[in-house]
């Protein structure tokens, strides 16, 4: 298997239109198959008026194809508390994921925040 159960993991949706949603999932996977994973997290969504990512605050549980192009799964470190992380920029003006320990990631989908 290319995950595993309790493996943390960050997705990127790819919106298909410039007026679909841009979303977020940050989670540990609860189950994984061939094609798809089952994992408990939560989502973000970017606020078009703010340019910020808001994380929706109740958890859920989503399944992901994974061999589906729009979208994008990072594996994060196992020792990340998925509640600890938030959304940042970094000294490149670059959007980026970190707990402020020591885990960050740039997830900024075109280089600098527009």
């Amino acid at each position: 298997m290319v995950l595993s159960i309790g493996e943390k993991i960050f997705i990127i949706v790819r919106p298909l239109f410039e007026s679909d949603l841009r979303v977020h999932f940050i989670g540990e996977v609860q189950d994984v198959s061939e094609t798809a994973v089952r994992a408990r997290g939560y989502v973000s969504v970017l606020d078009n008026s703010s340019g910020k990512f808001v994380q929706r605050k109740d958890l859920r549980t989503r399944i992901f194809p994974i061999s589906d192009a729009g979208i994008v799964i990072n594996v994060i470190p196992r020792e990340v508390i998925v509640e600890e992380v938030r959304y940042s920029s970094n000294d490149k003006h670059q959007r980026v994921i970190t707990d402020d320990k020591a885990f960050e990631m740039t997830v900024s989908e075109f280089g600098a925040i527009r």
